[in-house]
């Protein structure tokens, strides 16, 4: 079976969560899941400048678009970046989860608050951000919030408590911040436990796949669920 869409993922929590959130984006779109924790795992330890990771994140990707897929979104902001460089040959678009979410932020407001579990992680969406204020061609003023004991909580499994570490910790930052970035998608649960915070809090994954459906119904002009992406 083709599938029009394919996600790199680096855990396999996030397969259910992007599987619910393409549904509600886009009833009956079908898409192909990768799950590859190794290139988070060594992405920690050498870098995301690091040639043969490198390497591994662009086979990653060519090897999710095999299946036959027009678009393929790397779900996880460390390699994101490096996902997105990703050389197609034009059979595919590559994208990253976390685009939309800094393109938001920076207009929301110059002071963006980047919270991270995983350091590794805080640079490339700092990057980001920066890089989504030019293209706006606006200010900001970003500062980095790393909260490295919560990610404990979600290898573990224990979601409730690693949203409950992640929120206690963005409301004690949060104060000179005009907006939050969460940059990890499994941090999006922390958002409800903030929502009465004042500001955005905002997290990439259904910002990401609502961007992700008009990739796909431009690079799918013939699937008979075009229509009904342009019209949502």
């Amino acid at each position: 079976m083709s599938h029009p869409i394919a996600f790199l993922h680096t855990a396999q929590a996030h397969v259910p969560t992007f599987e619910r959130l393409l549904d509600e984006a886009a009833p009956g779109w079908v898409a192909r899941h990768m799950v590859r924790d190794d290139l988070l795992a060594d992405a920690r330890i050498v870098g995301v400048a690091d040639a043969a990771l490198v390497a591994r994140v662009h086979a990653a990707m060519q090897e999710a678009a095999s299946g036959g897929a027009k678009v393929v979104v790397c779900t996880c902001s460390t390699i994101g970046g490096i996902a997105e460089n990703t050389p197609t040959g034009g059979r595919f678009k590559a994208l990253r989860i976390d685009r939309a979410m800094a393109d938001r932020a920076v207009r929301t407001g110059p002071r963006v608050l980047i919270a991270a579990a995983v350091e590794s992680t805080l640079a490339p969406t700092t990057d980001l951000v920066l890089s989504a204020a030019s293209d706006a061609g606006v200010r900001v003023e970003p500062t980095q919030l790393l909260i490295a004991d919560a990610w404990a909580h979600f290898e573990a499994g224990d979601i409730a408590r690693y949203a409950q570490t992640l929120a206690v910790a963005i409301r004690a930052a949060a104060t000179s911040a005009d907006v939050v970035v969460l940059a990890q998608a499994s941090m999006a649960p922390a958002s409800a436990l903030l929502a009465d915070l004042g500001i955005e809090v905002l997290s990439s994954p259904a910002l990401g796949v609502a961007h992700l459906s008009i990739h796909v119904a431009i690079q799918c002009p013939l699937h008979p669920r075009r229509k009904w992406l342009r019209r949502h």
